[in-house]
Formats: structure tokens, C-alpha cells, sequence
């Protein structure tokens, strides 16, 4: 009976140790596929800023990168911001690059047919739009922006596109109303503190760390904007659709906000690339991004929201086939 109990316990024990090796299998070829070589070569990232989202999701990204392609080489250009960016890559000036939904669907109207040669890699997370202002300032809302000097964001920037349509959709014209200067997040804090500005426009993931700095040394808050602006905004064009009336929660920057949300703009931010860039290699990134999230996560806390569930969904743009790959191969 206990030579019978003893086989039992061995079988038993040797199911398990398979059903671990299965599993650890399974793990091990989801984050680096056994008996496949790592692509090489040389790609291009379009970032943005120094001191936004973008600049530094992009850094952690090519850090993560290197880990699991050593033989890619990965060359980071800072941008302007998102319209900048579609532009790179559409003519090819660079492979991949993070944009505003929005200012993908405004470079396809720009340029007729350039949708045909992007591709989506993945759904990020969404950008807020943050218009802000001294505590003592006395302007609470977009409308009373009328003859301010306000920081309308860079040239070709994500910033600049989403400010004068909702300066519009306040019924202010963005080149009489106001006086509108080119101060980004690099600049915009600064010049705030030195009362050169009277208020900034700010679209990026929350916390920014330029915006998070800033809370260190300088009392200021965030001008609400209300969902009735989002509703004229989407009477302007195609590409306003994508923006949506959201609250930026009130966990962004705790000691602004006091345990307040503030009413908004969301748009979500997408990884681009171009339809005839190596199928192999937008397959191996893409999982790199996906993989990497809680670590990058850890640095950028906008890259914690990238989510495998929606991580496919990059309208206006089909996906890239490579991504596609990979996103198939996980499918439960």
C-alpha cells in the first residue's frame, strides 16, 4: 500500500514540475520567444520636449529596447510635439513616434493619402489638457484669456493644435484676442514664475514632470474647462472627435489640486510607425511595450494606463502588421 502511495505522490509530483516548466515556457516565449533572434539594424524615434511626456517615455522605452534587441540601434530626435511627429514619419525623417490622435487625423486631412502609408502600434495612454495659471490669478475660465499674454504651446506642436481650438470654441480669436507666445512645457513654468505670462496651455500625460517641478516652487492651479467648450470644439472638424470631455483626476498633482478634480480635455496618444517599416522589428517592439509597462510605468506614470486590452485600438490608423503579429500571439 505504500509502495502504491509512494508512486502515486511521484506521479504526482512529477505532473507538477511539467505543469510548471509549461508555464514557465509560456511566460518565457511571451517575453522573448525561444530559438528567435533578436532583429538588428537601426531605427529612428521621434520623442518630443525636453521636460515632457514624450521625451521621457521615449528614453525608458529605448533603455528597454536595448535589453531585448542589443543589436538595434534606436536614435532619439526630440520634437515639437505631435504634428511635428506625423510629419517625420510620414516622410520617413523617422520609424516611430508617439501623436495625438487628433493630430493624425489633421495631418490626413493636410495631406490627403497619408494615411495609407501610417500604421498604429499601440493605444498609450491619454493626454490632458492643462491650462495653468497663478493661484492668485484672477482667470477663471478659457474666455478670460481676452487680452492675456498666454503660452499657446510650440509651432507644430500637439499643444499649439488643441489651445486655439478651444481658444475658439471661447470665442477668442487665437491671433487678436490674446497674445499668444511660443512657451512649451519647457519654458512655460519659468516664465510663469517670472510674471512674463499670464497662463499656459500644457496637453501630456499626468504627472508632467515639468508641471510637477513646478508645484515645488510656485503656487498655481488649473483653469477649468468645461464640457460645453468640448462640444463646440467637435463642430470645428473631423479631428476634434477625438477629444472628449473627461476630469484629470486629482491624484495628478496632489499638492495643485487638494483632493479636486478639474473638468478637461482627453485625447488619446497612439505609437506610430509606417506601413513598410520591418514587419520583425515593429512585432519586437510592440512587445516591448506592452512587457515593459510597469517598469517604464515606474518612471512615467502615464505608461501604467497602457493596457494589452486597448492597446489595439490606434484610430484613426489600421495597425501595423507587426504589431498585429504579436497582438495575435497573446490573444487569450
Amino acid at each position: 500500500m505504500s509502495k502504491v502511495l509512494t508512486r502515486i505522490g511521484r506521479r504526482r509530483a512529477l505532473q507538477g514540475a511539467a505543469a510548471g516548466l509549461v508555464v514557465l515556457g509560456l511566460l518565457l516565449w511571451w517575453l522573448l520567444p525561444l530559438g528567435d533572434e533578436p532583429p538588428s539594424g537601426s531605427i529612428t524615434f521621434s520623442t518630443g520636449t525636453s521636460r515632457g511626456v514624450y521625451q521621457e517615455y521615449g528614453t525608458r522605452l529605448r533603455d528597454e529596447l536595448a535589453q531585448d534587441m542589443p543589436g538595434l540601434k534606436v536614435t532619439l530626435k526630440t520634437s515639437n510635439g505631435s504634428p511635428e511627429n506625423i510629419s517625420r514619419v510620414a516622410t520617413g525623417d523617422a520609424d516611430f513616434t508617439i501623436a495625438q490622435a487628433d493630430a493624425v487625423q489633421t495631418y490626413e486631412e493636410q495631406h490627403p493619402g497619408s494615411k495609407a502609408r501610417l500604421r498604429g502600434v499601440a493605444r498609450l495612454y491619454d493626454d490632458y489638457v492643462q491650462l495653468v495659471v497663478p493661484r492668485d490669478s484672477d482667470v477663471r475660465s478659457v474666455a478670460d484669456l481676452r487680452g492675456r499674454t498666454v503660452g499657446t504651446g510650440l509651432p507644430r506642436s500637439g499643444v499649439r493644435l488643441v489651445a486655439e481650438r478651444l481658444l475658439k470654441a471661447a470665442g477668442l480669436d487665437p491671433a487678436r484676442d490674446i497674445k499668444a507666445v511660443s512657451e512649451g512645457i519647457d519654458s512655460g513654468p519659468e516664465r510663469l514664475k517670472e510674471d512674463r505670462i499670464d497662463a499656459f496651455f500644457w496637453s501630456g500625460g499626468v504627472p508632467t514632470a515639468g508641471l510637477a517641478d513646478l508645484a515645488d516652487t510656485f503656487a498655481f492651479r488649473f483653469v477649468p474647462i468645461e464640457a460645453d467648450l468640448v462640444a463646440k470644439m467637435h463642430d470645428q472638424d473631423d479631428s476634434t472627435s477625438y477629444y472628449r470631455a473627461t476630469n484629470m483626476p486629482e491624484s495628478a498633482y496632489p499638492t495643485i489640486q487638494n483632493g479636486d478634480t478639474v473638468p478637461t480635455i482627453a485625447v488619446s496618444n497612439l505609437l506610430v510607425t509606417r506601413r513598410d517599416v520591418d514587419t520583425r522589428v515593429t512585432e519586437w517592439l510592440t512587445r516591448t511595450v506592452i512587457k515593459s509597462r510597469d517598469e517604464i510605468g515606474s518612471h512615467v506614470h502615464s505608461a501604467q494606463l497602457v493596457d494589452l486590452r486597448t492597446a489595439i485600438y490606434t484610430d484613426p490608423l489600421p495597425l501595423h502588421t507587426g504589431a498585429r503579429r504579436y497582438y495575435r500571439s497573446v490573444k487569450p
